[in-house]
């Protein structure tokens, strides 16, 4: 239970990693702000956990992208459950198949908006109500390897999860004086792709462990980075990969 009395809000929760912390958050005692803009998933994610914890969960529809939808929803929070202590930045998509040559732009600036404007919203507003109200929260982004090298069948995506990863360090420096933690954690491709609702058969998995990784994997570690466990813990990017990374390739 070390997260009694506490509040997360969790980006992208209707799905994937963002249900399964979502979800684990829940079985740590905490009250959960489920947010998606897909509210089926989003209220399927909120049904879950009140199965087993009551009361502890309520979804927000929530387009992170928008800065007047991010500040509507940090209000909202605050207002029905009581304040923010942690926030998890989890929502992405993705671009697929296209190189520099043919990719839209269209495409290029809606991969970064969500996937990378988002953060930015979500922590500035979160981050201005923690402040306000002296938490000595936790902000988890979760990264991914592809924010580290580039990749043949997509562009934008690797490029916005750079950009999380050098944002998570700044915000780091900027917010540690206020006792605010920011960390990332960063999978391989862990359940189904980004964006996709069902997992692929036989999809390839390389690395150290030789499984595919799984949202509760994440989950977990997210749980560490938002505790009281990881109180001397900031600036850092947890790989959380089974080794791919530093794997032979």
């Amino acid at each position: 239970m070390r997260f009694e009395n506490k509040v997360a809000l969790v980006t992208g929760a209707g799905r994937n990693v963002g249900a399964a912390v979502a979800k684990r958050f829940a079985d740590e005692g905490a009250r959960i702000a489920v947010v998606d803009l897909d509210v089926e998933r989003g209220q399927r994610t909120v049904a879950e956990i009140e199965e087993t914890h009551p009361g502890a969960a309520q979804f927000f529809k929530c387009d992170v992208s928008e800065s007047a939808d991010v500040r509507a929803l940090v209000a909202g929070v605050v207002e029905h459950l009581g304040g923010i202590d942690i926030l998890v930045n989890n929502v992405a998509i993705t671009d697929r198949g296209a190189t520099v040559l043919d990719l839209e732009e269209e495409v290029w600036h809606r991969v970064l908006k969500v996937t990378l404007d988002s953060v930015f919203l979500c922590s500035k507003y979160v981050g201005q109500h923690m402040v306000a109200t002296q938490r000595q929260g936790a902000i988890i982004n979760i990264g991914s390897t592809s924010g580290f090298h580039g990749r043949p069948n997509a562009l934008v995506y690797g490029v916005a999860k750079s950009g999380v990863l050098n944002m998570s360090r700044s915000m780091a420096n900027q917010l540690g004086k206020h006792g605010i933690r920011v960390n990332t954690v960063i999978p391989n491709k862990v359940g189904s792709p980004v964006g996709e609702e069902v997992e692929p058969e036989g999809r390839k998995r390389e690395n150290l462990l030789g499984r595919g990784g799984q949202p509760e994997d994440i989950a977990a570690a997210v749980a560490f980075m938002a505790s009281d466990d990881a109180g001397f813990v900031t600036a850092a990017d947890l790989l959380v990969d089974g080794g791919f990374f530093h794997g032979i390739r």
